[in-house]
């Protein structure tokens, strides 16, 4: 049976995660019941990642898994760093409760030899693959966020100058100067205010999240001064929210 189906759900509420073995698969719940399984899977995505490399998240949409989900990382240390240090977080502003999972995940037998196939988990996985192609599809041609001037009177780092015969380069602007205020470009249409709250707040001095609806890929970030801003710009800068797109900040220009 899968991991979802095999899983003790009565007995996962012990926060500590010492009541079973280390390994590479979390379990998690409390999770807010009320996010859409797509939006729950990329924010889980966006705030583990940076513990080490993911291989699926698990979440469902039925009654019996409401408020869970597991996540597979590639090594059991990236899984025990994650347990202690987002025991409790605030995810859409309910604390996590994270063990390591009880039972080996399917991902997992598979790579030791044990797995059984199983025509629902190929169901799945082509889902999957169905989603992800639609997604690169999406991303094809994307580059540059166009220049935009609204909040804080901000562009982006690059301007398109038009030439004779319609073709366009890419010239440089100056770099804005170190403030409280950074930039955010390159992030995946699926992004969300919560998702970059999530991201940004475990740095210190945040104050709040700002994304443009009318153009998507960007967004602004505030702190309570430059030293805050920039050593969460040094601690995510180039972190990929999905594995298609690495963040670019830069500051904001005032």
């Amino acid at each position: 049976m899968a991991l979802q189906e095999r899983e003790e759900m009565g007995d996962n509420n012990n926060s500590t995660g010492t009541d079973v073995s280390q390994n590479m698969t979390i379990y998690i719940n409390n999770l807010n019941e009320k996010i859409k399984i797509d939006e729950l899977k990329t924010s889980l995505h966006a705030v583990f990642s940076q513990f080490g490399k993911i291989l699926e998240i698990l979440a469902f949409k039925t009654l019996k898994h409401k408020g869970q989900a597991w996540v597979i990382f590639e090594d059991v240390q990236s899984a025990s760093n994650a347990i202690r240090q987002m025991q409790s977080f605030p995810f859409y502003d309910k604390p996590m409760r994270i063990q390591y999972a009880k039972t080996k995940s399917d991902i997992i037998a598979k790579a030791d030899g044990t797995f059984v196939p199983r025509e629902k988990r190929r169901r799945h996985e082509e889902k999957g693959k169905k989603k992800k192609d639609q997604h690169d599809a999406n991303q094809v041609g994307a580059g540059l966020t166009p220049a935009y001037g609204g909040a804080y009177g901000t562009t982006p780092s690059l301007l398109q100058i038009p030439y004779p015969g319609g073709v366009k380069s890419m010239v440089p602007e100056a770099p804005a100067p170190p403030n409280n205020i950074l930039f955010i470009q390159n992030l995946p249409n699926e992004t969300t205010p919560m998702m970059l709250q999530m991201l940004f707040q475990q740095y210190p001095g945040f104050k709040e999240v700002r994304m443009v609806e009318a153009k998507p890929g960007i967004a602004f970030v505030e702190y309570g001064d430059e030293m805050q801003s920039t050593g969460a710009m040094h601690g995510l800068q180039g972190f990929k929210i999905l594995q298609q797109n690495s963040m670019l900040i830069t500051y904001a220009k005032k």
